[in-house]
């Protein structure tokens, strides 16, 4: 396991992008990392549902949700999926439900904030594509990192034992 201080990746890797510091960490890890794949949907988490039922490989799901808080496109069962298919964690540019059971899932979690209504289902959105939000762009295979200290990306893995 990678031991993730992002504070200390700031200061070896300048260069990395921070996104800004709009996100609570809601998941049972509190650090994660891996490279990144993208979900683009607005009130709608078809496609969030579609990418946790597969195979993540240690990899972070991130979607831009279009920081939407009038519901939450991430739940405890979504959640459990991702876990169950070995994602390394999401980052939620929208909300999230389900808080307590979430900070006991085996997965890293950040979002803008917790909303007890569902999502609709209806099919929309896009997947692999680059994203921006927070100030930052993020693109499929950079790798992000987080921590309570924030989020960041790199245009490719870190060695963090430098």
């Amino acid at each position: 396991m990678i031991h993730i201080v992002t504070p200390d990746i700031c200061d070896a890797y300048p260069e990395v992008q921070v996104l800004d510091p709009i996100f609570v960490n809601v998941g049972g890890h509190e650090a994660f990392a891996g490279p990144v794949r993208t979900v683009k949907c607005f009130e709608d988490n078809s496609l969030v549902k579609q990418a946790v039922a597969e195979p993540g490989d240690g990899a972070v799901l991130v979607v831009d949700a279009g920081g939407s808080t009038r519901c939450a496109m991430l739940g405890d069962m979504l959640a459990e999926q991702a876990a169950g298919h070995g994602w390394a964690g999401i980052v939620m540019y929208g909300c999230v439900r389900d808080v307590d059971v979430l900070a006991e899932t085996e997965l890293g979690i950040q979002a803008l904030g917790a909303h007890p209504r569902k999502s609709e289902k209806r099919g929309e959105g896009q997947r692999d594509i680059p994203v921006s939000f927070a100030g930052a762009t993020l693109t499929p295979g950079q790798w992000l990192y987080a921590d309570n200290n924030g989020i960041l990306v790199a245009d490719e893995q870190l060695d963090l034992e430098r």
